[in-house]
């Protein structure tokens, strides 16, 4: 095993008052608080850091470090490196957990925002970030307040930064709004929108491994690409977001945002420099070149889909209407298949396949590349003649890593063929020590670097991609079911088999 993964060479993130909103909720306990203690325990985390949670409930400082302590220990030591082996390293969390503190205060309740002002000010720095871990109804109330009292002021010798996590708008016209409503207290390059998508290890390798090894970028193209597949698979159920999801549903959740940037990764054209602006100016771009389909054709072009009753990992399960706070008669997809098309001059022609859902056979995350048939005249009526497209496979989660799966003959007479893969997978040549994948994110901000956060226009042409769906389906409400444990509706097979392609087997 090669271990190429030391920070030695990685200077610690600035002195920093960082400030979670909604403190209580499982984002803090269960991700960013696990994240910023493998931060620290990798070197990555200067002293003067100070984590001040904010949320409405009444608890001490030592309180408050205590509960996300005990949650880590007891429900997240699996995001954490453990050296002992036994748990969190007391010394390492000690350290950590001396400059943790509590706000107790109203989101919207002025003095609350005096109260973080005295935090910045005791804490001996002036950079401040604030990280709104909260439901998407507070972004704009909690931004308007901050910028009110002043706490989004930058000077020479000190920054403010908001982070937002997604939902970001629920259609063009929310994005817009909320974009607008950030832009009037504080500017573009003090607004990092989260998608922790972005920051998986082989999601920044797709950048590395197009843009660096000639023998991709060469083929790079519609004339050498038949197609490219996206899933983003699930075997969970919505759990305890049913109320969330009923609003939401699996287009909202995830196209705008995760599935669009993997696209945007794959289809983006070379930047001129890794610089932030220069890879987010690419990404926006080739989801502004995504074909704004005809409601007529938005139809054509999607399938929704809804779990019903089946079997999850040998168990039998809920169907999506039996769930906690779902209405019985729910129209809300928890699958969605969609074709798209991206109308530049690489990629003319190639349909790019997305699917994503809940209640599937399998946890699987991947970008699949099939690329179209050499010339095999010469093979007509042998088992040649019936091969396989090869396909580059690029594995998100849950095995990462990356193979090109291609065809060789095998030993002994006759011409008979196998498909073979080769590849790696990030374990066998790295060491992958236990992380949430918010570490790069939260280190990225601290340090000013945006290239993993998405911009104000490429937010919103997501969304304008996804619009006609949207009122498409609003005039046709019908859903396809499929039950639990199984790879999505019949439906979804057809959208691909009238092209006269398949969907690769999930997991």
């Amino acid at each position: 095993m090669t271990d190429q993964s030391s920070k030695s060479n990685t200077k610690p993130a600035p002195p920093t008052t960082l400030f979670l909103f909604g403190a209580h909720g499982d984002l803090v306990k269960r991700l960013l608080m696990p994240a910023l203690y493998n931060l620290s325990r990798d070197g990555l985390l200067d002293d003067g850091l100070h984590i001040v949670g904010v949320d409405h409930n009444a608890i001490s400082d030592e309180g408050f470090a205590k509960k996300l302590e005990d949650f880590i220990r007891n429900e997240a030591a699996s995001k954490v490196d453990h050296p002992e082996g036994k748990g969190l390293n007391a010394q390492l969390w000690a350290s950590l957990a001396k400059n943790i503190s509590y706000v107790q205060g109203d989101f919207l309740d002025d003095s609350t925002y005096t109260a973080l002002e005295q935090k910045i000010i005791a804490s001996g720095t002036g950079n401040a970030v604030f990280y709104l871990a909260t439901a998407p109804r507070f972004f704009s109330e909690v931004v308007q307040r901050l910028g009110a009292g002043g706490l989004l002021k930058e000077t020479p010798d000190a920054f403010r930064r908001v982070v937002i996590e997604k939902p970001f708008g629920s259609d063009v016209e929310t994005a817009q709004a909320l974009n607008e409503c950030l832009l009037t207290v504080m500017s573009e390059k003090q607004i990092y929108r989260i998608d922790h998508y972005l920051g998986k290890e082989t999601v920044q390798n797709i950048l590395v491994s197009r843009f660096s090894n000639g023998l991709f970028e060469s083929f790079w193209n519609n004339h050498y690409i038949d197609h490219v597949q996206i899933t983003a698979a699930e075997t969970v159920g919505v759990e305890t977001r049913g109320s969330f999801y009923e609003h939401t549903g699996a287009l909202r959740d995830m196209l705008p945002n995760h599935l669009f940037q993997l696209l945007a990764m794959v289809a983006m054209e070379p930047p001129a420099a890794f610089g932030a602006d220069a890879v987010r100016g690419e990404k926006a771009k080739v989801i502004g070149a995504i074909r704004p389909w005809s409601k007529e054709d938005a139809l054509k072009n999607s399938v929704r889909g809804q779990y019903t009753r089946g079997e999850s990992g040998g168990k039998p399960v809920e169907g999506y209407r039996e769930e906690n706070n779902v209405a019985a008669d729910s129209s809300t997809e928890t699958f969605v298949a969609l074709k798209v098309m991206i109308d530049n001059w690489r990629w003319v022609g190639v349909p790019f396949y997305l699917r994503t859902g809940k209640r599937m056979s399998a946890r699987d995350t991947e970008i699949a590349i099939c690329f179209k048939p050499a010339p095999y005249a010469q093979f007509r009526d042998t088992e040649v003649d019936r091969l396989q497209p090869n396909y580059l496979r690029i594995q998100i989660q849950p095995n990462e890593g990356m193979w090109f799966d291609l065809q060789a003959k095998r030993p002994g007479p006759g011409l008979k063929m196998a498909n073979i893969a080769l590849g790696f997978a990030y374990k066998d040549f790295f060491e992958m020590q236990p992380s949430t994948g918010y570490e790069t994110l939260i280190y990225d901000c601290l340090t000013g670097d945006q290239t993993l956060f998405q911009r104000a226009d490429n937010i919103e042409n997501g969304w304008r991609a996804v619009q006609p769906f949207l009122d498409a389906w609003r005039e046709h409400s019908d859903v396809h079911p499929y039950p639990a444990g199984q790879d999505g509706p019949e439906a979804s097979k057809e959208l691909l088999a009238r092209d006269g392609r398949v969907w690769l087997n999930i997991g």
